[in-house]
């Protein structure tokens, strides 16, 4: 477990469940009132930039996150027989208790 201290840009979260990356954070202490932290999340399975509000010092899930690129040879068997070559990126996910090192 981190807190919103721990918050960098690129760093890999879980929130509401889903893997996300945080784009931007801003630390905000008002001047009446407790502090808090904006962030921009984008969710790693569609996409989508997410804006979020944690209260300054809640608890996060931090997620370990390794992206490989990998190849395949598809070939065909019938008739017209052809060889294509595929590149794809996969990623994998991971909870830590700790911090990844930067």
């Amino acid at each position: 477990m981190a807190t919103t201290a721990d918050f960098k840009n690129g760093l890999y979260i879980s929130y509401n469940g889903k893997p996300c990356q945080v784009v931007y954070f801003q630390h905000v202490k008002p001047g009446k009132g407790p502090a808090f932290v904006k962030t921009k999340l984008r969710n790693l399975e569609n996409g989508r930039i997410l804006e979020n509000t944690f209260t300054a010092g809640a608890k996060i899930d931090v997620i370990n996150v390794e992206r490989r690129t990998s190849s395949f040879i598809q070939t065909r068997t019938d008739s017209t027989s052809c060889t294509k070559r595929h590149m794809s990126r996969s990623i994998f996910l991971t909870t830590s208790s700790r911090m990844p090192t930067l």
